[in-house]
């Protein structure tokens, strides 16, 4: 079987548009959140978000976007994309670059992409709208591709000529975990050499305002306050948008490329709670199965692992059953160094697993593990768990990366380190 490495990496977040700036807002504790001006009306409770800064992408034409000007999508390309499209397409051009591959690499059938997005709402809604108010004979013809879930995957695969597999995931928030985890296994049984992998949200009004009717979302007004995982204070998550974009390779592709490996992709599994369409199961069963059948496929043990980024969103039922699921695996007092990284970056949704990988994949290449800002007052729950509170300059060689959905959709990620200690 196959080794499984990731290569590339690229990030269009609210802490950051880089590798770089995302390490550095990692290791400063730097948050990304703040307050959101399209939420501020006495009609909207929710105040703050993980903000994506250096684009405006608030008209309808894309074509008046404003985007870093270092990237130069086509004009075609452009009028295909969600914003949140914008988003993913610059997150794999800086993945390619890091990994050192070039459109003709791209074109061919060992290569695939897997994307995860729940489409655009505020597209959908432009499109449905006009389409009521002036005849359907006056929507775009790109009014389907820019909107529904699966966008990512229409325009990309086109854009990028790629011949491989391709895959739309829409599992909630553990899509983008399930796409790393297919295309690892894509990989590891030789039916593709490589798969880039991202994943994205438009995290704008349309996209997470809904949540605040579920009572999911955080109500509190201070940016420093408002995503507070795994604190006895906490209210509810904070949303964000954005994207993230990994490039998996085997070890095959690697060897003959001489690429450089950013971190090596050791298993994953994925169970369902069956329990509800919207809360876990409160002991975290299902979480903790996800745990232990990825490191049983891996085998490794759980004594192995170094550093957990916790899916962790700062809900009161969704925080207890993960630390719950957490005792389950590792025990009442283990090593585990445990964070939420959430409190800095927000929820992206869909785009959470494939941007805590990312993160996880900076803890294990710069060496540290980061810490859970604004967590002041541990929940009763966390007991003897090592939840970090700030950063840890211990080196992690084995980490795990859990996301949770709707429905109980469990996705847990083993990454390890290739910088050795």
């Amino acid at each position: 079987m196959n080794k499984v490495y990731v290569t590339g990496a690229g990030f269009i977040t609210s802490i950051g548009n880089s590798y770089d700036a995302v390490c550095d807002s990692l290791r400063t504790q730097t948050t990304g959140i703040e307050r959101y001006p399209a939420f501020d009306t006495d009609k909207i409770p929710v105040k703050v978000v993980g903000t994506i800064k250096g684009f405006d992408l608030e008209s309808d034409d894309p074509e008046d976007w404003v985007y870093p000007k270092n990237y130069r999508p086509s004009r075609n390309l452009l009028r295909s994309l969600a914003p949140h499209g914008l988003y993913a397409y610059c997150a794999v051009e800086q993945a390619l670059k890091q990994a050192g591959l070039h459109a003709e690499t791209l074109s061919d059938p060992n290569t695939g992409i897997h994307t995860a997005s729940a489409g655009s709402p505020r597209n959908l809604r432009h499109h449905m709208n006009r389409m009521h108010e002036l005849g359907v004979e006056r929507l775009s013809p790109k009014s389907v591709v820019t909107s529904i879930a699966g966008t990512l995957n229409f325009c990309l695969v086109s854009h990028y000529k790629i011949k491989g597999n391709s895959c739309g995931f829409v599992s909630a928030c553990a899509s983008s975990g399930h796409a790393l985890g297919y295309a690892f296994d894509e990989i590891r049984a030789g039916r593709q050499e490589r798969i880039i992998v991202v994943g994205a949200e438009d995290g704008d009004l349309d996209t997470l305002l809904p949540f605040a009717s579920m009572r999911a979302m955080s109500l509190e007004h201070d940016p420093l306050k408002a995503s507070k995982p795994f604190d006895v204070d906490r209210s509810g998550f904070v949303g964000t948008g954005g994207a993230v974009a990994l490039i998996l390779e085997s070890e095959t592709s690697i060897t003959t490329r001489n690429a450089a490996p950013l971190m090596e992709m050791l298993g994953w599994a994925q169970t369902s709670d069956g329990y509800s369409a919207v809360l876990p199961e409160p002991d975290g069963e299902g979480l903790a199965r996800a745990m232990q059948l990825a490191l049983k496929s891996s085998d490794v043990g759980p004594a192995q692992v170094d550093y957990l980024n916790a899916h962790a969103t700062g809900t009161p039922s969704g925080d207890v059953a993960e630390l719950r699921a957490i005792r389950t695996v590792f025990g009442e007092a283990p090593s585990v160094r445990i964070s939420a990284t959430k409190a800095l970056t927000g929820h992206g949704l869909s785009l959470s697993s494939i941007l805590e990988a990312g993160l996880t994949l900076v803890a294990l290449k710069e060496g540290f593990c980061p810490g859970t800002a604004h967590l002041e007052k541990p929940d009763p729950e966390v007991g003897q768990l090592r939840v970090l509170q700030a950063n840890d300059d211990f080196r992690p060689t084995i980490a795990l990366s859990n996301s949770s959905g709707f429905g109980g959709a469990n996705v847990s990620l083993l990454f390890k380190s290739v910088v050795s200690r």
